[in-house]
């Protein structure tokens, strides 16, 4: 029925302008809404639907960051090849860096560094997939799961979030869609796309789930500590004596920098089942035969996780928060928009789309193509993280443009609206 649904949402998306592999690639979205725009438009194109913050000032990264890569390019010592995992420096940082939030302390031999998340995910995909196996993925969710699924011809089933409980998963769904070929099950936290962030209880109860069902868990914490709610980041990880978690990690998000191609994918196996059921192994071999991150950027982790000042991380937390305090506020004057909740972390939200207060927009792929087109507003349409008739929003820029960006999309909406 899953299948049939989603199959259902890609025939639909495709006869709104949308094709099947948008649906899977954020990317590919985005070429279609930039070539939805007015090329006679004479006002400067809004985009929130990116999620790299990096090209407006506020969000530049720390410069001991930058000095740290400048200093090992020229060293001239890291113009080599690297281990397929990663150096041991790195490593070892990464490992103290993750054990700050753990009642449990992390070695290098738990750490594999990537080309970023993304390398990450294809690497734990790849690696769990096998004939007759499948994987729970949150919907909506972040659509490369299921990209990497459908290359790895792992099958995918999907669990809700629900949005009236702060995005939460629905366990009973989990328990319900798992079955004997079940892997595992991913969660991303804080959530992207719907700005959440799960509880310290919620997490537990995460873990115990999928203790009960016999997989582990695969944890998506690239916002990791990007949060400025009232919730703390709680790592997954801290729930490993219950049941294997797999944490996947960047740079990319908590220190501005994505272009910088610097993950990691950390074992946390308490027990040792990654171990026995050679899924450590196989997470080897596949390093063995995959890309690594330039040597010299790996150089300079120890210093950049070691060094960086609070300072940077409040002034970074305090900017999105003041942007998510912006978006909630003036959302609330688009009466065909709804924002259950403020966001809580990451740097984007999910908001409903009411078409019965609209004329002349068929679904959330028209809403979207039609305001960039109109306004040269750039959102997502949610089909494209799972959801059809929702809209994902990026809140992580300016707050003069994400103003003006909310009042466009206010003024598009009055255009459509229904007349009483």
């Amino acid at each position: 029925m899953e299948i049939q649904t989603r199959q259902s949402g890609c025939r639909e998306a495709q006869a709104g302008g949308l094709n099947a592999a948008a649906l899977i690639s954020i990317r590919g979205a985005l070429d279609m809404l930039n070539g939805s725009l007015n090329k006679d438009e004479t006002r400067s194109t809004i985009s929130l639907c990116h999620g790299d913050p990096s090209s407006f000032p506020r969000f530049r990264t720390t410069p001991l960051a930058e000095d740290a890569v400048v200093e090992a390019v020229r060293s001239a010592k890291f113009n080599c090849y690297a281990p397929s995992i990663g150096i041991l420096p790195a490593r070892r940082a990464i490992a103290e860096h993750l054990s700050r939030n753990l009642s449990y302390q992390l070695t290098p031999n738990d750490v594999y560094l990537t080309v970023g998340c993304n390398h990450a995910i294809e690497v734990v995909i790849s690696v769990i997939a096998r004939p007759g196996a499948n994987i729970l993925l949150p919907r909506p969710g972040y659509p490369t799961y299921e990209a990497r699924s459908a290359f790895s011809n792992l099958e995918v089933r999907h669990f809700d979030l629900i949005p009236e409980k702060g995005w939460e998963v629905d366990l009973e769904a989990v328990e319900a869609l798992a079955d004997g070929n079940t892997v595992a099950m991913v969660i991303v936290n804080p959530g992207n796309p719907c700005g959440n962030v799960l509880s310290y209880q919620h997490l537990k109860k995460i873990a115990e789930t999928a203790q009960k069902l016999g997989i582990f868990v695969i944890a998506d914490e690239v916002y990791g500590h990007l949060v400025f709610g009232d919730k703390p980041f709680v790592p997954m990880a801290e729930f490993a004596s219950i049941v294997p978690v797999i944490t996947l990690g960047s740079i990319s998000k908590r220190w501005i920098v994505p272009g910088w191609r610097l993950g990691w994918l950390v074992t946390n196996d308490r027990e040792g089942v990654l171990r026995k059921t050679g899924i450590v192994d196989s997470i080897k071999r596949y390093l063995n035969i995959s890309s690594f991150p330039t040597t010299f950027t790996q150089a300079a982790i120890p210093q950049i996780l070691e060094k960086t000042k609070e300072d940077f991380f409040v002034c970074i937390t305090n900017a999105m928060g003041e942007a998510a305090d912006l978006f909630f506020r003036k959302i609330k004057e688009v009466p065909c928009i709804t924002c259950l909740q403020k966001p809580e972390g990451a740097m984007s939200v999910m908001v409903k789309l009411n078409l019965s207060l609209l004329e002349g927009i068929t679904d959330d792929v028209d809403f979207c193509v039609k305001l960039a087109g109109e306004e040269a507003v750039l959102i997502l349409p949610g089909i494209t993280v799972g959801l059809k008739n929702w809209l994902r929003v990026t809140f992580a820029t300016e707050p003069k443009s994400l103003a003006e960006g909310i009042d466009r999309i206010k003024d598009f909406c009055q255009r459509y609206a229904k007349k009483h």
